[in-house]
Protein backbone atom coordinates (compact mmCIF):
# COMPACT_ATOMS: atom_id res chain seq x y z
CA UNK A 1 0.00 0.00 0.00
CA UNK A 2 1.09 3.68 -0.89
CA UNK A 3 -0.67 6.81 1.06
CA UNK A 4 0.03 10.36 0.94
CA UNK A 5 -1.74 13.40 2.29
CA UNK A 6 -1.71 17.02 1.32
CA UNK A 7 -3.34 20.36 2.85
CA UNK A 8 -2.83 23.97 1.19
CA UNK A 9 -4.37 27.46 1.89
CA UNK A 10 -5.18 28.21 -1.31
CA UNK A 11 -4.79 30.92 -2.66
CA UNK A 12 -7.89 33.34 -1.12
CA UNK A 13 -7.70 32.49 2.16
CA UNK A 14 -5.15 33.78 4.77
CA UNK A 15 -4.63 30.60 6.97
CA UNK A 16 -5.37 27.31 6.54
CA UNK A 17 -8.21 25.80 8.64
CA UNK A 18 -7.81 22.34 7.46
CA UNK A 19 -6.08 19.49 9.06
CA UNK A 20 -5.26 16.04 7.06
CA UNK A 21 -3.74 12.95 8.43
CA UNK A 22 -3.28 9.33 7.43
CA UNK A 23 -2.05 7.07 10.24
CA UNK A 24 -1.35 3.27 11.25
CA UNK A 25 -2.22 0.82 14.35
CA UNK A 26 0.39 -1.62 15.70
CA UNK A 27 -1.21 -4.22 13.90
CA UNK A 28 -0.90 -1.75 10.31
CA UNK A 29 -3.89 -1.07 10.00
CA UNK A 30 -5.23 2.66 8.00
CA UNK A 31 -7.33 5.24 9.05
CA UNK A 32 -7.64 8.36 7.09
CA UNK A 33 -9.10 11.60 8.36
CA UNK A 34 -9.71 14.99 6.72
CA UNK A 35 -11.62 18.10 8.63
CA UNK A 36 -12.54 21.33 7.79
CA UNK A 37 -12.51 23.95 10.37
CA UNK A 38 -14.75 26.71 10.57
CA UNK A 39 -14.64 30.36 13.07
CA UNK A 40 -12.78 33.43 13.64
CA UNK A 41 -9.71 34.07 15.26
CA UNK A 42 -8.41 30.74 13.75
CA UNK A 43 -10.40 28.89 15.85
CA UNK A 44 -11.47 27.13 12.75
CA UNK A 45 -7.87 25.04 12.96
CA UNK A 46 -7.88 24.32 16.30
CA UNK A 47 -11.40 22.70 16.22
CA UNK A 48 -10.16 21.08 12.84
CA UNK A 49 -6.67 19.66 14.82
CA UNK A 50 -8.52 18.48 18.21
CA UNK A 51 -10.75 16.24 15.82
CA UNK A 52 -7.41 14.89 13.70
CA UNK A 53 -4.98 14.76 16.87
CA UNK A 54 -7.37 12.93 19.02
CA UNK A 55 -8.86 10.77 16.12
CA UNK A 56 -5.23 10.05 15.25
CA UNK A 57 -3.41 9.73 18.56
CA UNK A 58 -5.92 7.11 19.31
CA UNK A 59 -6.02 4.90 16.80
CA UNK A 60 -2.23 4.89 16.45
CA UNK A 61 -2.27 3.53 20.20
CA UNK A 62 -4.70 0.36 19.11
CA UNK A 63 -3.10 -3.11 18.81
CA UNK A 64 -5.97 -3.21 16.65
CA UNK A 65 -9.15 -1.97 15.85
CA UNK A 66 -11.43 -5.17 16.15
CA UNK A 67 -14.27 -6.06 14.17
CA UNK A 68 -16.54 -3.66 11.89
CA UNK A 69 -18.93 -2.54 15.05
CA UNK A 70 -16.02 -2.80 17.19
CA UNK A 71 -14.77 0.04 14.60
CA UNK A 72 -18.27 1.89 14.46
CA UNK A 73 -18.44 1.92 18.10
CA UNK A 74 -14.96 3.21 18.65
CA UNK A 75 -16.16 6.09 15.73
CA UNK A 76 -18.97 6.93 17.77
CA UNK A 77 -17.18 6.93 21.15
CA UNK A 78 -14.41 9.40 19.88
CA UNK A 79 -16.21 11.52 18.07
CA UNK A 80 -18.61 12.45 20.78
CA UNK A 81 -15.39 13.26 22.79
CA UNK A 82 -14.01 15.53 20.49
CA UNK A 83 -17.54 17.15 19.71
CA UNK A 84 -17.40 17.85 23.86
CA UNK A 85 -14.00 18.73 23.47
CA UNK A 86 -14.46 21.81 20.64
CA UNK A 87 -17.82 22.84 22.40
CA UNK A 88 -15.71 23.25 25.91
CA UNK A 89 -12.63 24.80 24.11
CA UNK A 90 -15.05 27.69 22.83
CA UNK A 91 -16.98 27.99 25.81
CA UNK A 92 -13.79 28.63 27.90
CA UNK A 93 -12.34 30.84 24.74
CA UNK A 94 -15.12 33.56 24.00
CA UNK A 95 -13.35 34.74 20.80
CA UNK A 96 -13.94 31.01 19.62
CA UNK A 97 -17.46 31.04 20.17
CA UNK A 98 -19.08 29.41 16.67
CA UNK A 99 -15.86 26.99 16.08
CA UNK A 100 -16.74 23.83 14.88
CA UNK A 101 -15.56 21.29 12.19
CA UNK A 102 -16.51 18.91 9.29
CA UNK A 103 -15.02 15.16 9.43
CA UNK A 104 -14.72 12.68 7.25
CA UNK A 105 -12.86 8.83 8.31
CA UNK A 106 -12.26 6.31 6.67
CA UNK A 107 -11.04 3.00 8.24
CA UNK A 108 -9.45 0.26 6.80
CA UNK A 109 -8.53 -3.28 7.74
CA UNK A 110 -8.17 -6.51 5.86
CA UNK A 111 -11.72 -7.28 6.70
CA UNK A 112 -13.57 -4.30 6.20
CA UNK A 113 -13.35 -0.89 4.95
CA UNK A 114 -15.64 1.85 6.41
CA UNK A 115 -16.17 5.64 6.21
CA UNK A 116 -17.59 8.26 8.59
CA UNK A 117 -18.68 11.68 7.88
CA UNK A 118 -20.42 14.71 9.58
CA UNK A 119 -20.23 17.55 7.31
CA UNK A 120 -19.30 18.50 3.84
CA UNK A 121 -15.74 16.66 3.52
CA UNK A 122 -16.13 14.00 1.41
CA UNK A 123 -14.84 9.97 0.86
CA UNK A 124 -14.77 8.32 -2.49
CA UNK A 125 -13.20 5.03 -3.47
CA UNK A 126 -11.74 4.48 -7.17
CA UNK A 127 -12.32 1.28 -8.52
CA UNK A 128 -11.68 0.00 -12.14
CA UNK A 129 -10.39 3.96 -12.91
CA UNK A 130 -13.75 5.30 -11.84
CA UNK A 131 -14.51 7.29 -8.31
CA UNK A 132 -17.43 7.01 -6.79
CA UNK A 133 -18.27 9.16 -3.78
CA UNK A 134 -19.28 6.93 -0.90
CA UNK A 135 -20.14 10.18 1.78
CA UNK A 136 -23.38 11.83 1.86
CA UNK A 137 -22.67 15.47 2.44
CA UNK A 138 -24.53 17.30 4.84
CA UNK A 139 -25.67 20.55 3.99
CA UNK A 140 -28.64 22.56 3.14
CA UNK A 141 -28.80 22.38 -0.75
CA UNK A 142 -27.81 18.32 -0.34
CA UNK A 143 -31.22 18.43 1.61
CA UNK A 144 -33.29 19.85 -0.59
CA UNK A 145 -31.88 18.39 -3.79
CA UNK A 146 -32.92 15.02 -2.02
CA UNK A 147 -36.26 16.33 -0.74
CA UNK A 148 -36.50 17.23 -4.83
CA UNK A 149 -36.45 20.93 -4.56
CA UNK A 150 -33.58 21.96 -6.47
CA UNK A 151 -32.09 19.39 -9.24
CA UNK A 152 -28.25 17.87 -8.91
CA UNK A 153 -27.71 21.10 -11.77
CA UNK A 154 -29.30 23.21 -9.71
CA UNK A 155 -27.19 22.60 -6.45
CA UNK A 156 -24.15 23.28 -8.05
CA UNK A 157 -24.09 26.57 -7.79
CA UNK A 158 -26.45 27.39 -5.63
CA UNK A 159 -25.79 30.73 -3.57
CA UNK A 160 -26.17 28.24 -0.22
CA UNK A 161 -24.23 25.37 -1.39
CA UNK A 162 -22.27 25.73 1.46
CA UNK A 163 -24.88 26.06 4.21
CA UNK A 164 -23.90 23.26 6.81
CA UNK A 165 -26.44 21.76 8.32
CA UNK A 166 -24.41 19.31 10.63
CA UNK A 167 -20.52 20.30 12.10
CA UNK A 168 -18.90 19.01 15.44
CA UNK A 169 -19.01 21.70 17.75
CA UNK A 170 -22.28 22.83 16.03
CA UNK A 171 -24.45 21.46 19.21
CA UNK A 172 -24.41 18.58 21.90
CA UNK A 173 -24.96 15.69 19.70
CA UNK A 174 -23.45 15.25 16.71
CA UNK A 175 -24.07 11.82 14.98
CA UNK A 176 -21.23 10.14 12.78
CA UNK A 177 -22.75 8.69 9.49
CA UNK A 178 -21.44 5.20 8.96
CA UNK A 179 -20.94 3.45 5.27
CA UNK A 180 -19.79 0.03 4.98
CA UNK A 181 -17.78 -0.72 1.43
CA UNK A 182 -16.44 -3.75 -0.26
CA UNK A 183 -12.75 -4.10 0.55
CA UNK A 184 -12.16 -4.73 -3.63
CA UNK A 185 -11.04 -1.34 -4.20
CA UNK A 186 -8.29 0.01 -6.14
CA UNK A 187 -7.47 3.48 -4.00
CA UNK A 188 -9.45 5.42 -1.18
CA UNK A 189 -9.55 9.65 -1.94
CA UNK A 190 -10.84 11.93 1.54
CA UNK A 191 -11.20 15.54 0.17
CA UNK A 192 -12.36 18.74 1.93
CA UNK A 193 -15.13 20.62 0.00
CA UNK A 194 -11.65 22.98 -1.27
CA UNK A 195 -11.50 20.21 -4.05
CA UNK A 196 -14.76 18.97 -4.30
CA UNK A 197 -16.42 22.53 -5.13
CA UNK A 198 -13.33 23.38 -7.43
CA UNK A 199 -12.84 19.87 -9.44
CA UNK A 200 -15.43 17.49 -10.75
CA UNK A 201 -15.12 13.93 -9.97
CA UNK A 202 -14.25 13.63 -13.65
CA UNK A 203 -11.63 15.75 -13.27
CA UNK A 204 -10.12 14.37 -10.44
CA UNK A 205 -10.31 10.28 -11.55
CA UNK A 206 -8.07 11.57 -15.05
CA UNK A 207 -5.34 13.15 -12.39
CA UNK A 208 -5.30 9.88 -10.75
CA UNK A 209 -5.47 7.72 -13.63
CA UNK A 210 -2.48 9.14 -14.79
CA UNK A 211 -0.36 6.75 -14.97
CA UNK A 212 3.31 8.44 -15.35
CA UNK A 213 2.79 10.55 -11.89
CA UNK A 214 3.44 8.97 -8.33
CA UNK A 215 1.21 9.21 -5.60
CA UNK A 216 2.57 12.28 -4.22
CA UNK A 217 2.29 14.00 -7.55
CA UNK A 218 -1.25 13.43 -8.36
CA UNK A 219 -1.99 15.08 -5.17
CA UNK A 220 0.33 18.15 -5.64
CA UNK A 221 -1.29 18.71 -9.55
CA UNK A 222 -4.59 17.58 -7.46
CA UNK A 223 -4.11 21.10 -5.43
CA UNK A 224 -2.67 23.00 -8.26
CA UNK A 225 -5.77 22.22 -10.57
CA UNK A 226 -7.77 23.74 -7.80
CA UNK A 227 -5.65 26.97 -7.34
CA UNK A 228 -5.55 27.48 -10.99
CA UNK A 229 -9.29 27.39 -10.78
CA UNK A 230 -9.23 30.20 -8.00
CA UNK A 231 -8.36 28.13 -5.01
CA UNK A 232 -11.26 30.14 -3.04
CA UNK A 233 -11.08 27.46 0.03
CA UNK A 234 -8.79 25.69 1.74
CA UNK A 235 -7.82 22.31 0.15
CA UNK A 236 -6.73 18.95 1.79
CA UNK A 237 -6.73 15.32 0.03
CA UNK A 238 -5.65 12.17 1.51
CA UNK A 239 -5.32 9.19 -1.03
CA UNK A 240 -4.16 5.52 0.09
CA UNK A 241 -3.52 2.95 -2.94
CA UNK A 242 -3.77 -0.75 -2.31
CA UNK A 243 -1.99 -2.95 -3.62
CA UNK A 244 1.34 -1.02 -3.93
Amino acid sequence: MKSFYITDPGIVRSHNEDSVVIVKNMLGEHMMIVADGMGGHRAGEIASGIAVSHLGDRFRSLSSIGSKLDAINWLDENVSIINAEIIKYANNNPDCMGMGTTLVVAILTEEFLIFGNVGDSSGFVLKNKKLHKVTKDHTLVNVLVESGELTEEEAVNHPKKNVLMRALGASDKQELDKFAVETDVDAILLASDGLTNMLSVEQVENILNDDELDIESKLAKLVKKCNSRGGTDNISVAYLVKGE
